[in-house]
Parts: structure tokens; C-alpha cells; sequence
């Protein structure tokens, strides 16, 4: 997972500082794969998934290597806080969205939020990696069957990818 995000980051070389929006509907695991992000890349302490609760607003992380910061905005998923998603577009650089692969009955919303986002003019051309998260669950799908069943036609024209990972344990 964590080598993909440095991939991600050598597409956006040119830049000495990026913004990357971790977006995703409510309980799919976005603030736990930032804390992730956070221990890992700072070799901190983060939130143990246990203290994590539900993002109300916006969660900020800040990594720097090579002299490149990258600065991830993890956005709340629950439906009434989406609205607020549109306000980071202009800035971003790249996306992040994170679904919950164990939970098929919230694909379809998850996809609907997605297509939204994938439609709106300011993402146009961002990258887009696709996290089908909590893979360290049993009755999780794999990112293929993800993959088949979001069925994304916009995808096309941007870079993406999708992979399959565990926030949980990194």
C-alpha cells in the first residue's frame, strides 16, 4: 500500500508540496489509513484504531521526504458532510478513496459518492488510487471484484489504480 502512495507521489514530482484527499463514505477505514500514513512516515505514534471515531469535518496529515511534503485531507464520509467535499477540489492534487471490502451492501452508495466526485470539473485529471480496504477481514472482495463491480467508465481518462490493503495493520 504505502509503496503505491510513493508512486502516486513520483507521478506528481514537479511539485515540492501536494495535496492529496483521502475521500471515501463513513466507516470505510480513511482515518485509520491516515494514522497509518502518520506512524509510518513520521515513525510516531498514532491513533490506535480502537480511539479512532468518525470524521466530523476534516482530518489534516502532513508527511515530508526527499524535501516533498505531502499533505493529506481526510474529509468526514457520512452523507450530510459530503457537501463539504467540493471545497478541497481545487486544490488537490490527487485522490485517495477508500471503500470498505468487507461491506457489499454500502458498494453502491460508495460508488455513487465516487461518480460524484469523478464528475466534478476540478478533479478533472487527478489521479486516482482506489483502496479496497480491510483485506484483513475474511469476507472481504479483492480489488478486481471491486474494480468489476464500480464498473467506472470516467476512469479512462485519468491515472488510477486499483489496490486492494488493510489499514488496520498496514
Amino acid at each position: 500500500m504505502f509503496s503505491l502512495l510513493y508512486g502516486l507521489w513520483k507521478h506528481l514530482f514537479s511539485k515540492t508540496e501536494f495535496h492529496v484527499l483521502i475521500l471515501g463514505i463513513d466507516k470505510a477505514g480513511k482515518t485509520t489509513l491516515l494514522e497509518k500514513l502518520k506512524s509510518t512516515y513520521l515513525n510516531s505514534e498514532g491513533l490506535p484504531p480502537d480511539r479512532i471515531v468518525p470524521t466530523v469535518g476534516l482530518n489534516i496529515g502532513r508527511v515530508e521526504a526527499s524535501n516533498n511534503k505531502l499533505v493529506f485531507w481526510d474529509l468526514g464520509g457520512q452523507p450530510g458532510l459530503r457537501s463539504i467535499w467540493e471545497k478541497y477540489y481545487e486544490e488537490a492534487h490527487a485522490v485517495i478513496y477508500v471503500i470498505d471490502a468487507a461491506c457489499p451492501s454500502r458498494f453502491e452508495d460508495a460508488k455513487s459518492a465516487l461518480e460524484k466526485a469523478l464528475r466534478h470539473e476540478d478533479l478533472q485529471g487527478a489521479p486516482l488510487l482506489i483502496l479496497a480496504n480491510k483485506q484483513d477481514l475474511s469476507d472481504s472482495v479483492s480489488a478486481e471484484e471491486l474494480a468489476r463491480y464500480l464498473d467506472l467508465k470516467k476512469l479512462d481518462e485519468r491515472v488510477y489504480m486499483f489496490e486492494a490493503v488493510s489499514a488496520y495493520d498496514g
